[in-house]
């Protein structure tokens, strides 16, 4: 996943918590459209989850079963590399999470998923998505839909890395996602970036 271009479904942000029919709505509202049917079959197989700042949502050696949708709060998704805390994607109110490979590989991911504030996020077991896809054709599409998104920022990401400098990253994610600037230590920023603190210090003053 990646920093520029989150999968964010386009929900009012309020404080009323959202139900399982409501969540199924925003879904196929933003990606592909269900039927009352379609939307009703989608609910019955999301469920809540909630979470406190610092609780581990997904643990390193575990299997991504799930693509998780958050309705409040900040996640971060990060490995370690060399004894490094290496920070992969932040995620806030609406967006998409979901570590690839151990999803589809259903083999043990060294992403780990935490909570950076109080979270509450919508789970969508990928057996059970999967079983409606297969025998519902607006389903089908709709699951297609989410990883397209997926694939797709992916090489976003990976093209911004590529050819991007460090200040250009900064500016992007600044006006794209001012939310991660305003709630995110900053070190968490920096990895997200792939810059050093300092470096992000010279951005953020010369900006």
């Amino acid at each position: 996943m990646l920093f520029f271009v989150f999968l964010h479904l386009k929900m009012q942000n309020t404080t009323t918590m959202y139900t399982s029919f409501e969540m199924a709505q925003h879904i196929a509202q933003v990606f592909s459209p269900l039927s009352v049917e379609s939307i009703r079959a989608l609910s019955g197989i999301i469920f809540k989850r909630k979470f406190k700042k610092g609780d581990i949502v997904l643990e390193e050696g575990a299997v991504c079963r799930s693509m998780l949708i958050v309705e409040k709060g900040l996640l971060r998704q990060y490995y370690f590399k060399h004894d490094r805390d290496l920070t992969e994607h932040i995620s806030y109110e609406d967006g998409l999470i979901i570590c690839i490979e151990s999803y589809f590989r259903e083999e043990p991911t060294k992403i780990i998923i935490e909570a950076l504030e109080n979270a509450i996020i919508w789970a969508i077991p990928k057996e059970q998505f999967e079983s409606l896809a297969y025998s519902n054709p607006e389903i089908g599409l709709l699951y297609r839909k989410l990883l397209e998104w997926s694939l797709i920022e992916s090489q976003v990401k990976a093209d911004c890395l590529r050819f991007e400098s460090a200040s250009d990253r900064y500016m992007k994610l600044l006006q794209r996602h001012p939310e991660i600037v305003k709630r995110t230590p900053l070190v968490y920023i920096a990895s997200l970036l792939q810059m050093t603190p300092e470096t992000l210090s010279r951005v953020r003053a010369g900006k």
